[in-house]
């Protein structure tokens, strides 16, 4: 009989399921701040003879994939895709504004640290062929879904001069432009830099 009330009481208590909810973004690691104080600081260089077509992208893949779609698949929910690997319908929720969309089309791949930017501090000295890899990057945090309209707001700037919509984004944001930063040895103003630190600041 006490096994029996025993039961019953722990069946009562059991809670029930919670809905899911969307957890806020990775944060970066601690290394950030050590990383961002290693970059080169220098002002940024002119804009001229800069062409998105210096940038190839986006390169092909297994399965008649290209770095955009796998990009897609990566960051979607329920993503599917035709056999020539574009997604027929998906989720995705975009970190700058946590925006959710239903359509591929209302998402762009956003480089992180933009073509133009990188153009600016350091990347015009590259071969084409290194710039090719920096703009299909899929190691490092440099590609990402987000909302298109407000990845055409960011367009080439830096953190000094945008930052995405949610704030408690920002640590997470600064951690990815600098570990991109950092990999491609890529120079910082001391503007950015300041504005970088204030964002890791909320992590």
């Amino acid at each position: 009989m006490r096994s029996r009330w025993v039961l019953l009481v722990l069946v009562f208590f059991v809670p029930a399921c919670a809905a899911p909810v969307r957890t806020e973004p990775a944060q970066p690691s601690g290394d950030a701040a050590q990383l961002l104080g290693q970059l080169v600081v220098a002002e940024r260089g002119s804009m001229a003879g800069y062409d998105r077509e210096q940038y190839p992208h986006w390169s092909a893949h297994e399965n008649n994939c290209n770095t955009r779609e796998l990009v897609l698949k990566r960051d979607g929910t329920d993503v599917r895709t035709g056999s020539d690997c574009a997604p027929s319908s998906g989720t995705w929720t975009s970190p700058y504004d946590w925006e959710t969309w239903t359509k591929a089309s209302d998402v762009d791949i956003d480089h992180v640290v933009p073509l133009g930017h990188s153009w600016v501090s350091g990347a015009r000295s590259w071969t084409k062929e290194r710039r090719e890899q920096f703009a299909n990057d899929l190691e490092r945090p440099q590609l990402i879904t987000v909302t298109d309209n407000v990845n055409q707001q960011k367009s080439d700037k830096a953190p000094d001069e945008w930052k995405p919509p949610l704030v408690s984004y920002w640590c997470a944001y600064a951690g990815d432009w600098i570990e991109v930063k950092h990999h491609y040895g890529l120079t910082v103003t001391e503007r950015e830099k300041t504005a970088l630190s204030e964002m890791l600041n909320r992590c």
